[in-house]
């Protein structure tokens, strides 16, 4: 499949009589506008076709799943607007994550590590609309007040997890698939109770926007085999944020290049 041959599967999938398809041949995307909203998203074509190869009709699925539900929260924003009522909660974005909206309106955001930036996004039920500066007077809360807000809440969804044991290594996953899995990084009671549990080194991992992997790494495999599952994550991944992991020691993440296997070596010689 190619990407014109793309853009005629969408169509079919989302048949509107509202919807304009405007094909940037050049940068290998289109831009599908609302008549009446006049609002659109623009969409990556290689990054689908990438994702269709490995997940085929699961790939198309999601996509439209995602441009029918965004183009609901705008329609609902249309008619209702904002309110200091509506869900905020923290999402995990890659540093290369856009800063600004396609209106050119900054988001809001804070830093977080060299790999990981922090955006603020307004619940909407099925999906969720990352915040910029032109909402926050109509939401009514202050910046400070957002991101208060939004930790609250955040600390309050369940951190249910699945284990693996690979090789004398265990490994945790969250995948509530609710949108805010990889937020839970910023949990910090919840880290420092795993950090509590963990026998070896911990690290945590956020591959993409919908799993939060805990790794107890006990020897070299454990890195190994947490590169492997980190990329397998980002390259699935509907909305990817870094393949690389974070050493978790002390209340601090810090990224690290996984297969710098001295690392352990190191880290062993500190505890001694």
């Amino acid at each position: 499949m190619n990407s014109e041959q793309l853009i005629e599967v969408l169509k079919q999938h989302l048949p509107s009589e509202h919807f304009q398809w405007q094909f940037d041949r050049k940068h290998d995307k289109v831009r599908l506008e609302h008549a009446l909203l006049k609002k659109g998203m623009s969409i990556s074509l290689p990054e689908i076709l990438a994702k269709y190869e490995q997940k085929k009709e699961v790939a198309i699925d999601e996509v439209v799943y995602t441009i029918r539900e965004t183009f609901r929260a705008m329609e609902k924003e249309e008619a209702e607007g904002f309110s200091s009522e509506s869900l905020i909660f923290p999402v995990i974005r890659s540093t290369s994550f856009p800063r600004e909206s396609t209106a050119g309106h900054r988001f809001i955001t804070k830093e977080h590590t060299a790999e990981t930036r922090i955006y603020y996004a307004l619940d909407l039920g099925t999906t969720y609309r990352l915040i910029d500066e032109s909402m926050v007077e109509s939401i009514g809360l202050s910046v400070q007040e957002m991101t208060e807000s939004a930790l609250f809440r955040l600390r309050a969804l369940p951190t249910t997890m699945k284990r693996d044991d690979v090789s004398g290594n265990i490994y945790y996953f969250i995948n509530n698939n609710d949108g805010y899995d990889a937020s839970r990084i910023l949990n910090s009671a919840f880290l420092k109770e795993m950090a509590g549990k963990i026998e070896g080194h911990m690290t945590v991992s956020v591959p993409h926007q919908d799993v939060l992997i805990i790794g107890d790494i006990r020897n070299d495999t454990g890195y190994d085999v947490l590169a492997q599952m980190t990329m397998h994550f980002f390259t699935t991944g509907v909305v990817p944020v870094t393949s690389l992991s974070f050493i978790y020691e002390d209340g601090k993440l810090e990224p690290i290049f996984i297969m710098a296997k001295n690392r352990l070596a190191r880290r062993e010689g500190k505890k001694k």
